[in-house]
């Protein structure tokens, strides 16, 4: 069973916790049997300064992923199906996380695929909402 681990990359607080040391962590837990990285950031003291934009964290997740050898997650303001494709081509992660989006949207997954051309059966809760153009109507085997 693979073990992930979600760690705040930095606490964006002068003198507090760095991506260099989450880098330095991360190669001490990749050693320990750690497959994946959770790449977060913040929330942790309350004068924290952080500037939002589409992916900022995006960034952490391919540092940890260069220096430290280990499959990382990006998170952060990812919200777009293209944008999602682009991180994963880029290289700049193994694999992209989403929460508030999925909270929005539970059919991103779903948007994501139309959007990008890819082919995938609905799951079949969703089959009665689907509209008649959807070219697979059939639960997932």
């Amino acid at each position: 069973m693979p073990l992930l681990v979600r760690i705040s990359a930095t606490d964006w607080a002068e003198g507090g916790w760095d991506l260099d040391q989450s880098v330095a962590l991360s190669k001490e837990l990749k050693a320990l049997g750690v497959d994946l990285m959770d790449c977060s950031s913040g929330g942790l003291v309350p004068h924290q300064k952080i500037a939002l934009s589409p992916g900022y964290q995006v960034p952490f997740a391919a540092r940890i992923r260069a220096e430290a050898g280990l499959p990382t997650g990006a998170v952060g303001l990812i919200t777009e199906p293209e944008q999602a494709e682009q991180i994963l081509a880029e290289g700049s992660a193994d694999l992209v996380l989403l929460a508030r989006e999925l909270l929005r949207n539970p059919r991103w997954p779903l948007r994501a695929a139309q959007e990008l051309g890819a082919e995938v059966p609905w799951p079949a809760s969703y089959l009665r909402a689907a509209k008649g153009t959807v070219p697979l109507r059939q639960p997932l085997a």
